[in-house]
């Protein structure tokens, strides 16, 4: 398919901190923007990425987080990343448990497939930057490639310096076989 290329991020552990282990971000008044999302963000669309945030969110159907607090959340993110120049164009979650079985929560690819029907993205041309090895497992199942946040990569400014690096590394190897 072609497109538009985009960079799906992982939401926590990648724009803002990671909620301890099974509990969630339930309230926006509690949302933490991580150093270097507004950077790394406003760098990937610079360089012509489509911002698409792509998130498991359980705490929906635990009931411990309602789509009027997503919104609120996704709100707050936008107002931390206008300031360097970016924006989300679209939040896509799973908002389903864990023995639902629906094809949205990742390791399943259905985001980053939806994202790219709705929104004409090419995944082959496109990036996920995650802090977990779902993240990773969903990005090779839908054809894009994984960028795993890690002591070498801490954070998303990081991230798109690699990212970018590696683009140009990519077009200055295809000039000199032109």
């Amino acid at each position: 398919m072609s497109g538009r290329r985009a960079a799906f991020l992982d939401r926590d552990g990648v724009l803002n901190e990671r909620p301890p282990a099974h509990e969630y971000v339930t309230d926006s008044a509690a949302l933490r923007v991580l150093p270097g999302a507004a950077e790394g963000a406003a760098a990937l669309a610079t360089a012509g990425y489509a911002l698409v945030v792509v998130s498991n969110q359980r705490g929906v159907s635990r009931g411990l987080v309602s789509r009027a607090t997503l919104d609120e959340i996704e709100a707050l993110l936008q107002d931390a990343l206008a300031p360097a120049g970016a924006s989300i164009e679209a939040f896509y979650y799973c908002p389903h448990g864990l023995d639902e079985g629906c094809g949205c929560r990742k390791p399943a690819p259905g985001l980053l497939l939806r994202a790219a029907a709705e929104r004409g993205l090419d995944l082959a041309a496109s990036i996920l930057v995650g802090d977990t090895e779902s993240d990773a497992a969903a990005a090779r199942a839908a054809g894009v490639r994984p960028v795993l946040l890690d002591e070498r990569v801490p954070d998303l400014a990081a991230a798109a310096r690699l990212l970018l690096d590696q683009d140009a590394g990519d077009a200055a190897r295809s000039n000199s076989r032109s």
